[in-house]
């Protein structure tokens, strides 16, 4: 150790402290314990705490910070400001989420308290500064930010070991900025804020090397490292380089050589980590190329020392944010049975891993791992094992991460550590702080020398306070959770140590077998006391609910963990002995063995757990969990007698069957008892209740179970017992009689019975056991003998259903038609049923009879009936499928379509069936021709069953006989309604989807349509003669006429070109309008009554007239187009005389209303003919009238003030529109004009192409040319690059910029089409230069290449006109104009007003 005068004073203040002497030290004041043997570090950091809360200081009063220099520490943690409050120093408890997967408290958080309050008093007493740096190997070393180096021992005591350096030499060097201890420590290196770096023995505290050029002078040491190699170490200054050193001793003379192996020129390094084996590792082949990486601000780079250096890999970052800071962490992992180091990196939120290798060539192999993602940005990244991180984000969050899984095992919250931040270094504050922005910016959240992993353990620097993580092993990570009372979690983590599935695991040792043994015991442990816990636990008093709930969080969680570990013993007997003590405890446990019991984990229970389990279910009504429970428990287990009366009591009838046949082996009593419950009823006749149905279909299934060896209702009858069951079974069915039967019982009562209930699933099961029955000769008895006892019962019964006997014949048919059958069957039988189901007189179940027949008849094989026969039964009986099955069966078609015609519930069904025979191939060409002289012959049945599918079926199939359809449904229908709705349909198909067929002679038929459709559907007309184009014109108009349908005789005159002869149409039929009101309004007028009936009627009668003057105003609007003034008048004229007489004409009580009505519609006629008739021949038509001609204004003042509003309106609207237009064209005018005038700036004074001055030379003169994107060129040089397309003539020249199209694709020659761009000049502009003669400067001039626009001046025309937001002013007042022209009418002025304004919009906006 260095003896100066600052060190002496320190030394001296740590002898007066005692800091030296163990025995010596104050007790009470650093809380140390009194103990006989102090223990190793290790030992205490593995000894489980008693205070489960998080860190909290433990004693603000000994660790005194007030006097400390708070303005000397360059770090600040997010803490350090808010270190004073009382609330930052609480934790709350950690919650388990339930969701995931439960981990505990995996990392225990210890304060290493003699090295805190050593720093501590060391800053406060002995000025040593604050704590900057931090590195622990088999020791601790601190350094402060006054230069000097705290080095303290990792025994219990912590005691302070050595004093490295002095405040003179810390005011020299700076802060102690980075620390490294070597692999046997023996030596550590310490980095300083102004560049120098010291090397010291630990052994003797002796300064062996001070290195003041190893790097650029005038940069701080970020990093300092020793490599395996105790002779090389490296560093990493805040200047971004990376430089080697070597050290050497020759002749007692130590030495150090500087290499660089990175220049921060190339880019700023700022993380170094080199590759440090353990010492299980010192062999390994990877370590004799001692590999560093190094983490610049862009990219990751792996490098070799030796044997020489070689850069083995470069990996770049993604995109991160640029204050990120970047990690590196070395670990050796086994992969593939094969330990190699893995590197783990990270900038930002996203950890990277890759895989180191040496190949058997000898070169490194690297191998990118899966990476992994954190929504948080990463500060820190250490190893704490091979399969665990522990990183740490900016918000100084710590995570424990586990690798393979990628899973967060725990977070903590690093706030009260107060992190040390290195960010005076990365600054470089103590040489000027000459650093770049970006290594500045990374070193606001660096803390790389506040981190040192060692051995499993994670050292984290505080600003008053050092602190170490370690795992937990995992007898105390349960232990917490049980301390929290959180035993749930805790057998969730115990189950996982259990399975080994549990992560980031410690102190678990030995082979499979013992692991679980060991983990076993500590879980039956915690289900003891959660058990007890529970119990005691339990409210004594309120609500049972509450109870309920509380236990049923507790019970289902101790049987799970019983039975998963296979001690049903440890539940039946000790837990449940202690549950029991408690009624909802008992209830609850009861309650929960359900689920296991139903899933066969709980297989068989106590005697007195079943007697138990029988009583609670019992009295709480819950009989159906009760028969679950019972069909999948152990019979052994069971009080069969009890248990019986329970399920017979209770009707549990699958637990009584499951009873008897698995602990009697008795298969009969059980049918003999359901047989006495169900038989009674239906032999009386009596419906059946819900619960005689579900005890049928019961005994149905138990006896197919017990007929196919299967168990009921689980599970699969003893294989020694299958063939006895069964026989007995057959025995049982086929008794003559019942065992307590009376005189009055039939014979087979089993059978009866059955077949009653439900013949068809009856004669099911029989069927699925006939299929077993092979080369058994008894059971080949037992069938033919149940066939015999089925006739015997079923044939010739009154009490059985056509359906229940075609059912059985079908069941034998089926039998008979079996390969290998051996069923004898009279024939005579099957036609004793054809007849019974044919029966013509019985209309009784008919649908029922004939699907049983057809069922019958379907099955085929044995069965033969004389198909003659059959079909005269079937026709009497109107059985049309059978009918169609046989016409089928002989390729008779056409006959099959009298049987869908006649069918009333499929006729419908026709249309597919014809569609289908005639598309489909496989039918010979005389069949489809049959078949379609059948559907002629009945063409009328057809289309008055569909007519649109008809017409469907004509289009596809039918279009050579159109007219001879329509032949026939004129001659069969009279009145030609049902032609009108297939002529429809098939002309709308026509026009649809059909469009491509043809048909023959299509224009008659439109205009047999035309007709049909002015008798019947007179409102469809416009539509139909709007939409089809295949009538002719002249016959259409006759019909039409002489219909009197005179709006369609308009549409076609008007479509002929004939507008006075559709106008004079239109005007009859608005007079016959007229003339019907007018005789409304005299009768209304002459009986002076005017009831409801007569007001809607007038209310009709004025909504159909005004509907008629707005058809044929807009009519005279459309056709006034083309025609000259006189034409016109003809027009309009005769309408407005015809609305003004009718004004005279009304009388009558509401002659006012309606008089009104006509006066409106009379203004709507003027006012649309103001725009096609000027005024005064309008007001010269009105005066001329014989009426208004002898002075009678006052009738028309009205209308004459509209017409002159309707002037001034016009009038102000033509002059706005021609200010408006006027005023655009000047706006769009001069931008253009300052647009195309306005100077060229060069970029540049001199040629682009020759790179000289523009002005090569004083006295000559030359012309340049200046394009818009502001290059210069000289006019000699683009015409040697031949940059001119367009005319050759010189005013017609056209010049390309060279750059610009060389950058858009290359030299363009003359033949080349100018593209618009930047490259083409808005006003290709000449300067000449030429020299006057008095010497004065160069005179420039513009001279214009030509006055037309060019394509550039175009495209700036277009960029003007697109600077509007919107639409123009003319586009919005052509819409008003198209607006007004479709509404008909202009707006109503008040005749009143004097003075008329347009309320205009703003002038439009345009972007500069």
């Amino acid at each position: 150790m260095s003896h100066s005068p600052d060190s002496h004073s320190l030394l001296s203040a740590s002898s007066q402290l005692n800091l030296m002497e163990v025995d010596s030290i104050d007790d009470k004041e650093f809380d140390i314990p009194q103990v006989d043997t102090p223990p190793t570090l290790e030992s205490i950091l593995n000894e489980l705490e008693d205070e489960e809360e998080p860190f909290v200081l433990e004693d603000t009063c000994i660790l005194n910070t007030d006097n400390m220099d708070a303005h000397s520490c360059e770090t600040s943690s997010l803490a350090s400001s808010d270190s004073g409050d009382p609330t930052h120093l609480k934790r709350r408890k950690r919650t388990v989420d339930m969701s995931s997967t439960v981990h505990g408290c995996v990392l225990r958080h210890s304060l290493l308290k003699g090295i805190s309050a050593q720093i501590v008093s060391a800053a406060d007493k002995v000025d040593a500064g604050l704590p900057t740096a931090i590195t622990v190997s088999g020791v601790i070393a601190v350094g402060t930010s006054h230069g000097l180096a705290l080095v303290f021992g990792k025994d219990a005591n912590q005691a302070l070991r050595l004093c490295l350096g002095t405040k003179t030499t810390g005011a020299e060097f700076g802060a102690v900025s980075a620390l490294s201890i070597n692999h046997d420590c023996s030596r550590l290196l310490c980095g300083f804020a102004k560049g120098q770096i010291t090397m010291w023995d630990l052994a003797n505290g002796k300064l062996l090397r001070t290195i003041t050029d190893a790097h650029p002078p005038g940069t701080a040491i970020l990093h300092v490292k020793f490599t395996d190699d105790p002779t090389i170490a490296v560093c990493n200054d805040s200047g971004g380089s990376v430089f080697e050193l070597a050290f050497r001793r020759v002749m007692g003379m130590r030495s150090c050589d500087s290499r660089c192996l990175f220049s921060g020129s190339k880019g700023e390094v700022c993380c170094i980590e080199p590759l440090r084996s353990p010492p299980d590792f010192r062999d390994h082949p990877i370590t004799h190329y001692s590999l560093l990486a190094m983490a610049s601000l862009t990219k990751i780079l792996v490098i070799g020392l030796k044997p020489s250096l070689k850069v083995w890999m470069t990996f770049p970052y993604n995109k991160s944010d640029p204050s990120s800071v970047p990690q590196l962490a070395w670990q050796f992992v086994a992969v593939q049975k094969m330990v190699n180091p893995v590197l783990a990196f990270c900038k930002g939120d996203t950890v990277h891993f890759l895989l180191v290798k040496k190949e058997e060539s000898g070169t490194i192999h690297v191998i990118k791992q899966r990476q992994f993602q954190l929504s948080c940005d990463i500060i820190s990244l250490s190893w704490i094992n091979s399969r665990t991180l522990v990183l740490v984000d900016s918000h100084e969050k710590l995570h424990v991460v586990d690798r393979p899984s990628q899973e967060v095992l725990e977070t903590l919250d690093l706030e009260q550590v107060q992190l040390v931040y290195n960010s005076r270094h990365f600054k470089s504050l103590a040489t000027g702080g000459n650093v770049s922005q970006a290594l500045a910016l990374v070193g606001e959240k660096a803390c790389y020398q506040s981190v040192s992993s060692y051995s499993g353990q994670i050292v984290y620097l505080g600003t008053k306070s050092a602190h170490i993580m370690t795992l937990r092993n995992w007898r105390e990570r349960i232990d917490c959770l049980m301390k929290q009372e959180h035993f749930v979690e805790a057998l969730s983590l115990a189950w996982s140590f259990h399975e080994g599935a549990a992560k980031a695991v410690v102190g678990l040792y030995g082979d499979s077998l013992k692991r679980k043994a060991v983990v076993s015991d500590k879980m039956i442990e915690i289900l003891f006391q959660f058990a007890e816990h529970a119990l005691k636990k339990c409210p004594e008093q309120g609500k049972i609910q509450v109870m309920e709930q509380h236990f049923q969080d507790v019970v289902p969680v101790l049987v799970d963990y019983c039975l998963l570990l296979q001690r049903a013993d440890l539940l039946f007997n000790q837990l449940y002995s202690r549950l029991v003590e408690n009624m909802v405890a008992k209830a609850v446990f009861l309650e929960s063995l359900e689920s296991y019991i139903v899933a066969d984990r709980v297989g068989h229970l106590t005697p007195a757990i079943m007697r138990d389990l029988l009583d609670h279910y019992h009295s709480n009504g819950m009989m159906d969990s009760l028969e679950r429970c019972i069909v999948h428990l152990d019979v052994t287990s069971l009080d069969i007698q009890q248990v019986v009366q329970v399920c017979w009591e209770n009707q549990l009838y699958d637990a009584m069957i499951y009873v008897f046949n698995s602990g009697t082996n008795d298969y009969i009593t059980p049918m003999e008892k359901l047989f006495a419950v169900i038989g009674p009823t239906l032999k009386e006749g009596r419906s059946l209740t819900d619960e005689n149905v579900v005890m049928g279909n019961k005994l149905l299934v138990y006896i197919s179970c017990c007929l196919a060896g299967r168990a009921y209702p689980l599970g699969d009858i003893p294989e020694d017992l299958v063939v006895q069951v069964k026989n007995q079974v057959f025995d049982f069915l086929i008794r003559l009689h019942s065992a307590d039967s009376s005189e009055e019982e039939e014979v087979f009562p089993f059978i009866r019975t059955l077949l009653h209930f439900d013949t068809r699933e009856f004669l099911n099961v029989l069927a699925m056991t006939f299929e077993d029955f092979k080369n058994d000769k008894q059971a080949l008895e037992y069938q033919q003998r149940i066939v015999d006892i089925l006739l015997q019962v079923m044939v010739d019964n009154p009490d059985f259903t056509p359906s229940q006997v075609g059912g059985l014949f079908t069941f034998l048919a089926r039998q008979l038609a079996k390969p290998d059958n051996t069923l004898f069957v009279n024939r005579k039988l099957f036609d004793q049923v054809l007849e019974f189901l044919c029966c013509p007189d019985d209309d009784s179940r008919h649908t029922e009879r004939q699907q049983v027949l057809l069922e019958l008849l379907q099955v085929g094989g044995v069965v033969q009936f004389n198909e003659e026969r059959l079909l005269m039964l079937a026709e009497k009986a109107k059985f049309y499928q059978i009918c169609e099955f046989l016409y089928e069966k002989n390729h008779q078609y056409d006959m099959i379509i009298d049987c869908y015609l006649k069918d009333p519930l499929r006729k419908w069904e026709i249309f597919n069936y014809i569609h289908n025979l005639l598309s489909m191939p496989g039918y010979s060409n005389e069949e489809k021709q049959r078949v379609k002289s059948k559907v002629l012959k009945h063409i009328k049945d057809v289309v008055t069953l569909d007519p649109s599918k008809s017409a469907d079926l004509v289009l596809f199939h039918f279009t050579t006989e159109v007219q001879q359809i329509i032949s026939e449904l004129q001659i069969r229908d009279k009145d030609d309604q049902l032609l009108f709705n297939f002529l429809n349909c098939l002309l709308e198909s026509r026009e649809g989807p059909h469009s491509g067929s043809i048909l023959p002679q299509e224009g008659d038929l439109h205009e047999l349509l035309l007709d049909l459709m002015c008798r019947f559907a007179p409102d469809q007309l416009l539509s139909f003669l709007h939409t089809s184009q295949h009538y002719r014109l002249e016959e259409a108009i006759q019909i039409t006429q002489k219909h009197h349908c005179n709006e369609a005789t308009a549409y076609l005159l008007e479509t002929k070109g004939d507008v006075h002869g559709a106008f004079a149409v239109l005007l009859e039929t608005l007079k016959e309008t007229l003339c019907a009101l007018t005789a409304e309004s005299d009768r209304g007028a002459k009986d002076r009554r005017c009831d409801e009936d007569e007001a809607v009627r007038a209310e009709s009668m004025l909504m159909k007239l005004k509907e008629s003057v707005n058809d044929i105003i807009v009519f005279c609007h459309r056709s006034c187009q083309g025609l000259d003034q006189k034409q016109r008048e003809v027009l309009w004229f005769p309408l407005l005389d015809t609305m003004m007489a009718s004004q005279k004409q009304v009388k009558g009580l509401n002659a006012k209303h309606t008089s009104d009505v006509l006066k409106e519609l009379t203004m709507k006629v003027l006012n649309a003919m103001s725009s096609f008739i000027s005024l005064p021949a309008i007001i010269q038509q009105i005066l001329q009238d014989p009426v208004y001609g002898k002075g009678k204004l006052a009738e028309i003042q009205g209308l004459i003030l509209g017409m002159l509003d309707t002037f001034n309106y016009e009038q102000t609207l033509l002059e706005t529109t021609t200010n408006l237009l006027n005023y655009d064209l000047h706006w769009s005018l001069a931008h253009l004009r300052a647009a195309v005038t306005r100077g060229l700036h060069p970029r540049q004074d001199c040629c682009n192409i020759c790179l000289q001055q523009y002005k090569r030379r004083q006295d000559a003169a030359e012309e340049i040319i200046v394009f818009s994107c502001g290059h210069l060129y000289h006019l000699q040089c683009l015409q040697q690059k031949d940059c001119v397309w367009g005319c050759a003539s010189e005013l017609q020249r056209q010049w390309r910029c060279y750059k610009c199209s060389a950058i858009h694709g290359g030299r363009v020659g003359p033949s080349t089409e100018p593209k618009r761009g930047r490259s083409t000049s808005l006003a290709q502009t000449h300067v000449t230069s030429a020299r006057q003669d008095t010497g004065a400067s160069a005179l420039r001039k513009k001279v214009f290449a030509e006055a037309t626009l060019d394509l550039q001046q175009e495209q700036s025309w277009d960029e003007i006109r697109c600077l509007y937001r919107g639409p123009s002013r003319l586009s919005i007042l052509s819409e008003v104009s198209h607006c007004h022209e479709k509404t008909g009418s202009l707006f109503s002025v008040q005749p009143g007003t004097e003075s008329f304004q347009l309320k205009l919009s703003p002038p439009p906006l345009f972007e500069e």
